[in-house]
C-alpha cells in the first residue's frame, strides 16, 4: 500500500523524515510501541512514555489514509491490550485447565476485539483532520476520548488500562477529582498530539506547543488538586491477607485450615473495623459449623466491633450473590443480623456467562458461578458515624458506579473498602494495576481506600492516593492502621452521580462532530 502523501508533501509534521517504505514496518513498530505502553500502568512514573507513545500514534495516524490508521489502530491496540492483561493466561490455562494454545489465542482475539474502536478512532481523525494542529490535537483527544469510553461501557465494560491510570502519579492526576480518570485519558491524549500536528511554518511557532505543554504540566503539579473535601472522623482498622492458593481455596481438604485462620484474626482483631478478603469465607452461611458462623454473629453484635466479610450469599430459590457480610451491635435487627452488600458489576466469564459462550466456559475447570447483581447505588455499612462503601473485586474501576452513591451527600460513603482476591492471575502486574486503579478512585473521590485481599495488594490508601500501610504480597497476615474518613463532593463526585459519564461523552461528540460535518462539505478530501 503506498502512502497517500508524503510528509515532505504536507500531510503531517515535517521532521525531514520520509515514511517507512511498507505498512509491515509500521505495523511492527506500532507493535511493539504498542506493548511498550502498557509500562507506565505499572511503573506510574514512567508517565512521559505514555505521552510520548501516544504522540507517535497521532503523528502517524495524521499522515495515513483512513484504511491505514485503522490498521495501526488495531496492532497498537491489540499489542498495548494484550501485553497488559497476558496475566488472563494464568487463571484460564493454570486454574482453567485451556490448552495453553488457546489461552493465548482467547487473549488475542479479546484484546484485537476491543481494539477495533482504537481502529475506528484513527480512521475517522485520519479522514476528518483539518490540518490545523491544536483542532486537530483536540479531534484526536475527542476520539480517543470516545474510544475509551466505549470500551469501558460496552458489553460490560472493561476499563482496564483506561490511559489516565498511567498519570496517576504524575502531574495530571491534579485533575482526578474534576473531571475523572476518562477526562485525564482525553487531556493527555490532546497534550501529547499537540506538539507532532502543529505544521505552521512562522520562526519559532512550532516551539510553542512544547512551552505549552511543558508550563501546563509544571502549573498542573505546582497547583495540585485541591482540598475539596473536609475531614471527618477516624476509625482504627484492621485487614486480613489469607494468602491461600487459588487452587487450594474451594478444595475441601484445605479448607478447614483456611477458615480456621479467618476464625481466629477476626475474634483477635485490634482494630475498631476489621475488613476480611472477598470469599475469605467461600462457603454459604447454610454450609458452614453453625458454631463457627454464630460464634463471629456473636463476637460482633456483643462488642464494640465490626466485620466486613467476604463470602457468598443466597439460596437456590432466589440466586446467590458474591456478597460482604458487615456485622456490629447495631446490625442485629437487620435480616440475618448482618448488614449485606452484593456485588453490581459482575465478572463475565467469571460471575456470570454471556449468552452463547456456555460452550467456552465447559472447556475451562474453574468454578464459575452465575451470580445475581446487587444494585448499583447501595447504601454504605454504618459504624461509629463513618459510612464504609464496600465493593467487591474489579468493581472499583467503574467509578462512575461509586459515583452512584455519592447524589445524597449525607449517605455518601465517608471511606471506601474493597475486598478482592487477585490470586486467580498469580504474582503478576495484575496486583500493580488494580493498585494504581484504586489510587485513582481515592483521587477521584477524595476518599481514603481500605484495600483487603487474598494475596495482595493489602493496603491502605489515604485520600491524596499515598498508600500509607501495607502487607508483603504472598505472605499470611494482617495489617493495622489508622484511617481518616472524608465528607463532601468532589467535582466529579457530583456531576458523575447524576449524569454518569454522558457529560464527556457528550463534550467529545461535539468535538467530533464540527470536524466530521466539515469534511462532509468537502468531498474533494481524502
Amino acid at each position: 500500500m503506498n502512502w497517500p502523501r508524503t510528509l515532505s508533501q504536507g500531510a503531517g509534521p515535517r521532521f525531514g523524515l520520509e515514511p517507512p517504505p511498507g505498512f509491515a514496518l509500521e505495523a511492527l513498530a506500532a507493535a511493539a510501541l504498542g506493548a511498550l505502553h502498557s509500562l507506565p500502568f505499572v511503573y506510574t512514573q514512567a508517565w512521559p512514555l505514555q505521552m510520548a507513545i501516544v504522540a507517535w500514534l497521532a503523528w502517524r495516524a495524521a499522515a495515513a489514509s483512513p484504511r491505514r490508521a485503522a490498521g495501526l489502530g488495531l496492532v497498537f491496540g491489540t499489542a498495548w491490550l494484550a501485553a497488559g492483561t497476558w496475566w488472563l493466561y494464568i487463571s484460564l490455562h493454570r486454574y482453567g485447565g485451556l490448552p495453553a494454545a488457546l489461552a493465548v489465542a482467547a487473549i488475542t482475539l479479546l484484546s484485537a476485539f476491543m481494539s477495533l474502536y482504537l481502529a475506528l478512532a484513527l480512521a475517522a481523525f485520519a479522514r476528518w483532520r483539518t490540518g490545523c494542529g491544536w483542532r486537530d490535537a483536540l479531534l484526536f483527544a475527542a476520539l480517543w476520548l470516545l474510544t475509551e469510553l466505549a470500551r469501558g461501557v460496552i458489553f460490560t465494560g472493561f476499563p482496564w488500562l483506561a490511559s489516565g491510570y498511567a498519570h496517576i502519579d504524575g502531574p495530571l492526576a491534579a485533575l482526578a477529582p474534576w473531571i475523572g480518570v476518562y477526562g485525564i485519558g482525553f487531556v493527555a491524549a490532546g497534550l501529547a498530539a499537540w506538539p507532532v500536528l502543529n505544521r505552521s511554518r512562522a520562526p519559532g511557532s512550532r516551539a510553542i506547543p512544547f512551552i505549552a505543554l511543558a508550563l501546563l504540566l509544571a502549573a498542573a503539579a505546582l497547583i495540585g488538586p485541591g482540598q475539596l473535601t473536609q475531614a471527618g472522623g477516624t476509625l482504627k482498622v484492621t485487614l486480613l491477607q489469607g494468602n491461600v492458593a487459588q487452587d487450594e481455596k474451594f478444595a475441601l481438604a484445605q479448607m478447614p485450615q483456611a477458615l480456621a485462620w479467618t476464625r481466629a484474626q477476626l475474634l483477635a482483631a485490634r482494630g475498631d473495623l476489621v475488613v476480611a478478603p472477598e470469599t475469605v469465607i467461600p462457603l454459604l452461611p447454610s454450609q458452614l459449623d453453625p458454631v463457627y458462623w454464630q460464634s463471629l454473629v456473636d463476637h460482633f453484635q456483643r462488642g464494640p466491633q465490626a466485620a466486613l466479610i467476604g463470602l457468598p450469599l443466597g439460596d437456590g430459590d432466589v440466586g446467590y450473590t458474591n456478597s460482604a457480610a458487615g456485622i456490629s451491635a447495631a446490625t442485629v435487627a437487620l435480616a440475618g443480623g448482618f448488614y449485606r452488600y452484593d456485588k453490581h458489576h459482575l465478572v463475565p466469564f467469571g460471575e456470570f456467562i454471556p449468552t452463547g459462550f456456555h460452550w467456552f466456559t465447559q472447556l475451562m475447570r474453574i468454578p464459575l458461578g452465575d451470580f445475581n447483581r446487587g444494585p448499583v447505588g447501595a447504601p454504605s455499612f454504618a459504624f461509629r458515624g463513618e459510612r464504609i462503601g464496600a465493593n467487591i473485586c474489579y468493581e472499583d474501576l467503574f467509578g462512575e458506579e461509586l459515583a452512584k452513591r455519592f447524589e445524597d451527600v449525607a449517605t455518601a460513603p465517608t471511606m471506601f473498602a474493597n475486598i478482592s482476591n487477585i490470586g486467580w492471575f498469580g504474582d503478576t502486574i495484575a496486583i500493580d494495576q488494580h493498585l494504581q486503579i484504586s489510587r485513582m478512585r481515592t483521587l477521584e473521590f477524595q476518599r481514603p481506600m481500605l484495600r483487603a485481599t487474598n494475596t495482595g495488594a493489602t493496603v491502605v490508601i489515604d485520600d491524596t492516593a499515598r498508600v500509607t500501610d501495607s502487607l508483603p504480597r504472598f505472605t499470611q497476615g494482617v495489617v493495622d492502621a489508622t484511617v481518616q474518613g472524608r465528607t463532601g463532593l468532589t467535582p466529579f463526585a457530583w456531576w458523575a452521580s447524576r449524569f454518569g459519564l454522558w457529560p464527556l461523552a457528550l463534550a467529545a461528540a461535539a468535538l467530533v462532530a464540527g470536524p466530521a460535518l466539515r469534511r462532509r462539505r468537502l468531498p474533494g478530501r481524502r
